[in-house]
């Protein structure tokens, strides 16, 4: 899919839309829900720091050694936003998604996962939007492609414990709503 030959820009793209919804965040709905079952807004602002942490190891090393290391920032707002900054600045220099990733002993290619990256940032990034009492919806073209992309990067074999089932919705809904009752949201 000629699409996977923009992991980065699809990365770079996800990370422009989650700082967005990350800027309507507040202190006080920290504790608060979110669409993730069972996290409040802090817990998924640390599991994303920690993922685009990962994320970064991938683009920029080939390679996933430590998950979830990430915390030793003054809030987890500011976590996310210096991990996406600092993940940002690694795929400006990289600018290739030919390269492999090791995660563990699997291999995969790095298209794949700046897309799988892409995927779980924007996702996330709309997750935030909610918990902050905003709907903020995917960019189209952004979630044109995911949507596109997210049969090959989520198929349904590996789907359990990570996300929902899909949730159905009207033919005439938005393509934003469509990737995130993929990823088994209720837009």
């Amino acid at each position: 899919m000629a699409a996977l030959n923009r992991g980065l820009e699809l990365l770079e793209s996800a990370i422009g839309y989650a700082l967005t919804s990350l800027a309507d965040v507040r202190p006080t709905r920290l504790d608060g829900p979110t669409p993730c079952r069972e996290w409040t807004l802090e817990l998924l602002l640390v599991h994303l720091g920690d993922s685009i942490l990962a994320l970064r190891q991938a683009v920029g090393d080939g390679r996933v050694d430590q998950v979830g290391r990430g915390g030793n920032h003054r809030t987890p707002t500011a976590g996310v936003r210096a991990e996406a900054i600092a993940l940002l600045e690694t795929c400006a220099s990289v600018r290739t998604d030919e390269s492999i990733v090791r995660v563990g002993d699997r291999k995969l290619p790095g298209s794949l996962a700046a897309v799988t990256g892409a995927m779980e940032i924007s996702v996330h990034g709309w997750d935030i939007g909610v918990a902050s009492g905003l709907r903020r919806p995917i960019p189209p073209l952004l979630a044109g492609v995911l949507l596109a992309l997210a049969p090959v990067v989520l198929p349904p074999r590996i789907r359990p414990g990570l996300f929902d089932e899909p949730v159905a919705l009207p033919a005439e809904a938005t393509v934003s709503d469509r990737l995130v009752a993929f990823l088994g949201r209720h837009p």
